[in-house]
């Protein structure tokens, strides 16, 4: 699947905000102009928040077009969003965690190392995955409405060299969190850190750079270690090594928010690609999160 292969290279991103490596450059990209893009760049926002416990955000999806996934609460050991493939196959919220190591064949990774279901929702199918990375995957069918809002919720639990990562989903009818999936991963004792979001498009046909999507990405908070609540209203804006422009990030007119977008009639017009976008800072996270616990 394109949106995890995509997903994995994102931890070059996510680490870079802490001064590494970054995931490609302007120079980069324009070694790739000889030859027509197929697909609409990918475009990413890489939220500035300390390690955690807690990462939430927020979503809301303006525009969309076959084959597109959404990420909303990605970091650096796995990724939750939402994908729309399009025509009769059912949209997904799809939770993911990655084996250790850069292996690329699931069946390869010895049990020991390989990523531990420890509890899903029986509406969730599960599955180990490969090609850039192996892990576990889960994928549960979610009609999601274009401009609705939907929140997303993942819980680290640090289990001596492993850590247990949680993805809730908010049910807004029974003013709920919906406990989706937990899965286990050796991580040397790692809580969450490497926060991003981010928009692909994965049909690649030559004729979906031409299509446009549309996201807001708001309300962002991260519990650190010591508890505190950090608001997200810092992302660098950037994009994979396609040498197209027709992108844009920044903050949304709704305070709280940001937007992001890619292909169709976009123009890099707000927030310069590779720069910081700000907005107004929060008050206090809503109660739906400071009153959440954790599934046991």
């Amino acid at each position: 699947m394109r949106a995890l292969n995509h997903a994995r290279s994102l931890v070059a991103l996510a680490l870079s905000l802490a001064g590494t490596a970054f995931l490609a450059s302007p120079a980069i990209a324009a070694e790739g102009a000889k030859e027509k893009p197929n697909a609409a760049r990918s475009v990413h926002l890489g939220w500035q928040a300390p390690k955690g416990t807690l990462f939430y955000n927020e979503i809301r999806i303006l525009e969309s077009t076959t084959n597109t996934y959404f990420c909303v609460a990605g970091f650096s050991h796995g990724y939750f969003g939402l994908q729309d493939f399009g025509g009769r196959k059912p949209k997904v919220a799809i939770f993911s965690i990655w084996d250790p190591g850069k292996q690329d064949d699931p069946s390869a990774v010895a049990v020991t190392n390989r990523v531990e279901l420890l509890y899903k929702d029986p509406d969730v199918r599960t599955g180990r995955f490969g090609g850039e990375g192996t892990g576990g995957q889960s994928f549960l069918n979610f009609d999601w409405k274009i401009g609705s809002v939907y929140r997303f919720l993942v819980h680290a639990k640090v289990e001596g060299k492993k850590t247990a990562f949680a993805g809730y989903l908010y049910d807004d009818a029974r003013k709920q969190w919906r406990h989706l999936v937990t899965f286990r991963t050796l991580t040397g004792g790692d809580p969450l850190h490497g926060y991003y979001s981010f928009i692909e498009d994965f049909r690649r046909d030559g004729r979906s750079p031409n299509e446009r999507r549309v996201a807001e990405f708001g309300n962002g908070w991260v519990r650190n270690l010591d508890g505190q609540w950090i608001d997200l209203s810092k992302a660098r804006f950037t994009g994979d090594p396609t040498p197209l422009m027709n992108i844009d990030a920044g903050p949304a007119k709704a305070p709280g928010w940001f937007f992001l977008q890619t292909g169709g009639a976009s123009t890099n017009s707000t927030v310069e690609l590779w720069k910081t976008a700000e907005r107004a800072g929060l008050s206090a996270p809503p109660e739906i999160l400071t009153s959440f616990v954790p599934a046991q």
